[in-house]
């Protein structure tokens, strides 16, 4: 338990652009952990309010999901993006439940709290008017756009004959980035599917399938109907399927670039 605080300690340094709470503060803004507004195997989501008024969803990650060194990594991260697409991260929360008796460190994310709703909310709300194929195309451009702004990702050419080009020696992708590409990935195919996913979602496994270019068509969202455009259809998944690639080596500039080439110039 002393080796566990100590690492903790030396690893709390201060973080720009976030705010760091404590586990009670946590615990009391949430009600005792009572406020849950969603479960997954990715973790749990609270509604969290304030002392000073302020209300966020908190989420809290699975114990086992990442080392301190790549939580700080994740938090400066997130700390860091601004977009009207993007949920702005508030602050973080870790530390060991000296309740518990044990070596579990509890890790907590802050978000702010949408009173207008998340983009997931307007994917899955069936009273909601859902969005059309321009929409979610001008979504994943910004983001990703967004994600190059902010983090700065190295660059590289890009192959436009078939897919982008993943194995330029000239770039550098960490574990963070790669977790970043991955979930980058699983929200195009969410934008697509107008489903709720996974890591190990089916729709995750079956994009990575070598034929899935031939059932592609049955994996859209029934809203859109057959309001979307084929190619462009290909292009997402393409990307998808190379984001959600076990050990992906593709970079947020090469996904930018590569959907700017391939996309209707009307939506750029």
């Amino acid at each position: 338990m002393n080796k566990m605080k100590r690492r903790l300690s030396s690893s709390s340094r201060p973080l720009p652009f976030v705010k760091k709470f404590s586990l009670k503060e946590i615990k009391r803004a949430t009600d005792e952990f009572s406020m849950i507004l969603e479960t997954s195997p990715r973790g749990i989501i609270y509604k969290a309010r304030f002392p000073d008024g302020q209300v966020a969803r908190v989420k809290q990650l699975r114990s086992t999901e990442r080392g301190t060194n790549t939580f700080y990594k994740k938090v400066q991260l997130l700390g860091r993006l601004h977009h009207r697409h993007l949920v702005k991260l508030q602050g973080f929360a870790e530390g060991v439940n000296r309740l518990l008796r044990s070596d579990i460190v509890f890790r907590f994310l802050v978000f702010d709290h949408m009173e207008n709703g998340s983009l997931k909310e307007y994917l899955h709300d069936p009273l909601r008017t859902p969005l059309n194929w321009r929409t979610r195309l001008q979504i994943a451009i910004d983001v990703a756009a967004a994600l190059l702004s902010d983090v700065g990702f190295s660059d590289s050419d890009l192959n436009h004959a078939t897919e982008p080009n993943t194995r330029s020696p000239t770039d550098h992708i960490d574990q963070g980035n790669r977790d970043l590409v991955f979930q980058f990935g699983v929200l195009v195919l969410e934008l697509i599917t107008g489903q709720s996913l996974g890591e190990e979602d089916e729709v995750v496994h079956w994009v990575q399938e070598s034929e899935f270019a031939c059932s592609m068509h049955k994996m859209v969202d029934a809203d859109l109907g057959d309001s979307y455009d084929s190619k462009e259809l290909k292009s997402l998944l393409i990307v998808a399927r190379l984001c959600t690639r076990m050990g992906n080596e593709i970079s947020i500039p090469q996904i930018l670039r590569y959907l700017q080439g391939k996309v209707e110039p009307s939506i750029l």
